[in-house]
């Protein structure tokens, strides 16, 4: 397994750097910037690498059915340990419910035991957002109604899981990169369940199916997606599974990744350890 990025930190060229709540996500398709999106931006304020994903159709769902989403960024990898302390420092806000947190050696592993508020806060320190589930979605399996990020058939040996965890039981943000999307996105199955912005709704996917994409406006559960360490087997990491969380929830395989939409400057490079 290799814990590295694709290329060492300091081949890394600079990138676009996100700049929030300029334009709308129809207007990022160049209506204001005239030309293609970059595919990889860096977020300013924390250092987070999101990547475009095109406005269009994916197959949803299972049975897949499909849905047409505008433009959007989701994050190549969930936030790490080292991301979020930053933010409590900076913030002051509450820490992991864990000793592991603070480790070295665990900087690039995700961040968990954090509840969906704190993700939430997280986002809004960041200028950033958490995905809604359908994003989620498209960014783990694209455009063809693959069953996992990598393909159609389960292998163990993609992401991270019960068989694999050991003793450390998460990895790093970077592992096991033969289990990424086609998109180039880290672990959407596997590691840690990823908190979503939406509330939980047993029947929205029916709603969505017909082509009213409204997120449910209330609920007392929030969306959780993806595989995690704890769990074995396929049937917990398909791209299509959804699960619920409380919102106050914090635990030990829960963690999330971010989102954005909005126009891009460049500048140099922020946050790059």
């Amino acid at each position: 397994m290799n814990d590295e990025p694709p290329i060492p930190w300091d081949q890394v060229p600079d990138l676009p750097v996100l700049s929030l709540g300029e334009f709308s996500p129809a207007e990022l398709v160049c209506e204001r910037l005239l030309c293609e999106p970059p595919l990889m931006v860096e977020n300013a304020k924390d250092g987070s690498l999101l990547r475009f994903v095109p406005g269009g159709k994916f197959m949803a769902g299972d049975p897949p059915f499909a849905v047409d989403l505008p433009a959007y960024y989701l994050a190549l990898h969930a936030v790490t340990n080292g991301e979020y302390g930053r933010f409590v420092e900076a913030s002051g806000h509450r820490a992991p419910d864990n000793r592991v947190w603070r480790e070295a050696g665990k900087a690039l592993h995700p961040v968990t035991d954090v509840s969906w508020d704190d993700a939430q806060a997280y986002c809004e320190w960041a200028g950033l957002r958490l995905p809604g589930e359908l994003e989620w979605e498209k960014g783990a399996r694209w455009v063809d109604g693959r069953k996992y990020p990598w393909g159609n058939e389960w292998d163990a040996g993609k992401c991270r899981n019960e068989q694999n965890q050991g003793s450390e039981k998460t990895c790093s943000v970077w592992g096991y990169a033969v289990g990424q999307s086609p998109l180039g996105l880290y672990q959407m199955s596997g590691n840690v369940r990823e908190w979503c912005a939406d509330w939980y709704d047993a029947k929205a996917y029916d709603r969505y199916k017909q082509g009213d994409l409204t997120p449910p406006k209330r609920g007392s559960s929030r969306v959780v997606r993806g595989g995690s360490w704890l769990y074995d087997g396929p049937g917990s990491f398909r791209a299509s599974n959804r699960y619920r969380g409380a919102p106050v929830d914090r635990l030990g395989n829960y963690g999330f990744r971010c989102a954005a939409g909005g126009a891009v400057g460049f500048s140099p490079r922020a946050g790059i350890p």
